[in-house]
């Protein structure tokens, strides 16, 4: 059986934009993609909201990959794919991040992870919409944030390029919810899993 770890954020968690909820089994994209996997899969889901990738989260260090990343990877075995979906919640005004700040941070994950890892995939930052000004998150992100997100895929295509990992953009696909501009809707999520099985089964030699 192949094992596939994934490994990010609210949106790799599932979270629920009309509701804050978690979405569940049936629609998550994390739990989606070992049904359309099927039997010779295993997925572990290591999705948490809030996490950040480069950047302390003053939350602690669960909410922090840096931190919490290099302790699951740790302890993982016999992981055939690592999914790594990570980077939105720097963009953060808070945080205030460059794209060099980026750059190292995603080099260190990713050599933490080849370490233990066969394959890599990476999955840049969801593109925010506009209406994340006006919602509930609105007191984390601004329009410079805004701005980044349209950027930052280039650095994780880089990388990707760099290692020779997989690299799987969602936003080519899917956009986020109107309800806040952050996190994917359940159509969202269902896209996400059925192109995101199809890329595994037709791209990487496992």
């Amino acid at each position: 059986m192949k094992k596939i770890l994934c490994y990010g954020d609210s949106n790799t968690f599932g979270y629920n934009p009309v509701d804050s909820s978690r979405f569940d089994k049936n629609t998550r994209w994390t739990a989606l993609l070992k049904k359309l996997l099927g039997s010779g899969f295993e997925v572990i889901e290591e999705g948490m909201c809030d996490r950040t990738g480069f950047k302390d989260n003053p939350k602690g260090a669960l909410f922090s990959a840096q931190k919490h990343f290099p302790s699951i990877i740790s302890k993982a075995k016999d992981i055939d794919v690592l999914i790594l979906s990570i980077g939105t919640n720097d963009l953060q005004f808070q945080y205030g991040i460059s794209f060099d700040f980026i750059e190292e941070g995603l080099d260190k994950l990713i050599k933490t992870a080849l370490e233990k890892v066969k394959r890599v995939i990476l999955i840049p930052p969801v593109i925010l919409d506009e209406k994340v000004l006006e919602g509930f998150f609105s007191f984390q992100f601004n329009k410079n944030s805004v701005a980044k997100s349209k950027e930052v895929g280039a650095i994780y295509r880089k990388f990707a390029e760099k290692y020779n990992c997989g690299y799987f953009d969602i936003n080519e696909f899917v956009r986020p919810s109107d309800f806040d501009g952050l996190h994917y809707d359940e159509n969202g999520h269902k896209i996400i899993a059925e192109k995101l099985a199809d890329y595994i089964l037709n791209n990487l030699s496992l």
